[in-house]
Parts: structure tokens; C-alpha cells; sequence
């Protein structure tokens, strides 16, 4: 089961439960078999975006291209990482850094309105994941845009993401009871990651239910990965829609990926859009 010593330490902040209908469970129809998605999504074309206006620009809010002028997925986005001689002890698996350049992370989060902190943990894992699976073609702003579609990059229930990675308020969705266009999917944790030991619910700034977490979890600096923790989530995310040896410069493989995320054209759009705008604007 993933986690960490430091969710052990953020029990004292006590979970906040976002309270959209964004955390619902989807169904996939698939070989004549129905079965649930093993991460939060919604109920197919019933997903809407997070509610609430938002009161700081650092939120990441930005204006998106309507749909009709999008042409799949956004050029893929360079990352600069940090020099070898400035690089901390956190490293991709051929040595390289997995950390953008402060200079890079001051100048795109200024332009794109991510906080920086959240920024950090999508850059680096594009770092990561471009160096040991480069054929991906993974680009951090598919991850914002979900990083935002989600959680608003981890300021929904109140926080933000703080110096070390980890939100200062825990994302913890509905439960998944049955009720709210849910699908019923009992604890599978004994609540270590969502407080709840009878339904299991999303966790984190990128809402990861925990079976999905248990399988996909993995951290960017070893040891226990958490799903509150930016860097971490990050990395999942990018390694689940790396899967099946996806290119995701490829539209359809872009959509494929983010329709296993969520399955719901809605919601592929929306991501799309703040992909879109985030890439232009950096």
C-alpha cells in the first residue's frame, strides 16, 4: 500500500472533502465486460469542472481556447532541469536531474499562473519520465492541465502545495458509496489515504482512488510514495498514461491516455483546453 511517514504527520490537519461531483467513479464498457476504472472519474458526460471562483491568481486560472480552434494535443513543451553541478540528490535513472532550473520555474509560473511548487512537480516528472521513456513524449502541461481540472493544482479544499511537495490541506474526494453518479467501491485501505474505512474515495492533488495508488504509486525520491505529495502524484500520473507504450504527440494516443484518467469526453476537452493554454502561454 503506498504512502509515507508524512501522511502519518498530516493526520493532524484532518481531511478536507471536496464536495463536487468531479470525484465520481466511471464505468468502462469493454470486451462485453463492465468493470470500474481503477482511478476517481466521473460518470460518463456527467464530469464539471471544479466550482467556486476562484480568489487568487495563483491558482493557475488562465483563459482557454475554445475547443473548435484545438487541433490535438499542444506542441510538446520543453523542460530546462537544473545543472549537473546544481542538481540536488534527487536523480532520474540515468543520473540527469529531476528538477526544472529555478530560473525556468520563475519565468513559466509567471506566465502560466501555476503555482510554483506545482509546476516543480510537473516539470520534473516530464524529466523523468522523458529520460527513461522517451518515446512517450510526455509534456508537463498535459499534467497541468489535469493538475488543474482536478484540484485546481491542489488549492480546491482550501491548501496549497507547500515547500516540501505535500498539500497543507488534504484533497480527499466524496465517497464512493454508491450515491452521486458513484460507483460503490468499499475501503480498500483501512482509510490510510482517505480518512474513510468503509468507501474508498480520491486522494490528492491529482485524486487518485487508493487501489489505483497501491498498483501505480511511485516516488520521486524512493521509499514510500504518497499521493499528497506533488512530486509523487506527478510521476504516477505520467507513468499511468505512459502506459501501453502510448505517444502522446499522437492524438489519439494523447486521448486514449487521458480518456483511461477519466472517461468522459467532457472532461478530455477541458484538460485539452488547459493543456492548450498553458503551453501557449509559457
Amino acid at each position: 500500500m503506498g504512502g509515507s511517514a508524512s501522511g502519518t504527520a498530516r493526520k493532524g490537519r484532518g481531511p478536507v472533502v471536496a464536495a463536487c461531483v468531479t470525484l465520481a467513479v466511471c464505468l468502462v464498457l469493454t470486451g462485453g465486460v463492465l468493470y470500474v476504472v481503477d482511478r476517481v472519474s466521473t460518470a460518463m458526460g456527467e464530469w464539471e469542472p471544479p466550482t467556486g471562483a476562484p480568489v487568487e491568481p495563483s491558482d493557475g486560472t488562465i483563459e482557454t481556447p475554445p475547443r473548435s480552434e484545438i487541433d490535438g494535443p499542444p506542441e510538446r513543451a520543453e523542460v530546462t532541469g537544473q545543472d549537473e553541478g546544481d542538481a540536488d540528490e534527487r536523480a532520474a535513472p540515468d543520473g540527469a536531474a529531476t528538477r526544472p532550473d529555478d530560473t525556468w520555474l520563475d519565468q513559466v509560473s509567471d506566465d502560466t499562473g501555476i503555482p510554483h511548487r506545482a509546476l516543480e512537480g510537473y516539470a520534473g516528472a516530464q524529466l523523468v519520465v522523458n529520460a527513461d521513456t522517451p518515446s512517450c513524449e510526455l509534456s508537463w502541461p498535459t499534467l497541468a492541465g489535469i493538475g488543474y481540472v482536478e484540484s485546481q493544482h491542489g488549492t480546491f479544499a482550501g491548501g496549497e502545495i507547500g515547500e516540501d511537495g505535500t498539500t497543507t490541506v488534504d484533497v480527499i474526494g466524496i465517497p464512493l458509496d454508491g450515491t452521486n453518479d458513484t460507483q460503490a467501491i468499499p475501503d480498500t485501505d483501512n482509510g490510510e489515504h482517505d480518512g474513510d474505512t468503509e468507501w474508498d474515495r480520491a486522494v490528492g492533488p491529482m485524486q487518485f482512488i487508493p487501489a489505483t495508488w497501491e498498483r501505480w504509486g511511485e516516488s520521486l525520491e524512493g521509499g514510500a510514495p504518497d499521493p499528497h505529495n506533488i512530486d509523487d502524484a506527478s510521476l504516477t500520473a505520467a507513468r499511468y498514461l505512459c502506459a501501453d507504450q502510448r505517444d502522446l504527440t499522437a492524438s489519439d494516443d494523447w486521448e486514449a491516455a487521458v480518456l483511461a484518467y477519466n472517461r468522459s469526453g467532457e472532461y478530455v476537452d477541458d484538460v485539452l483546453a488547459y493543456a492548450h493554454a498553458y503551453a501557449d502561454a509559457s
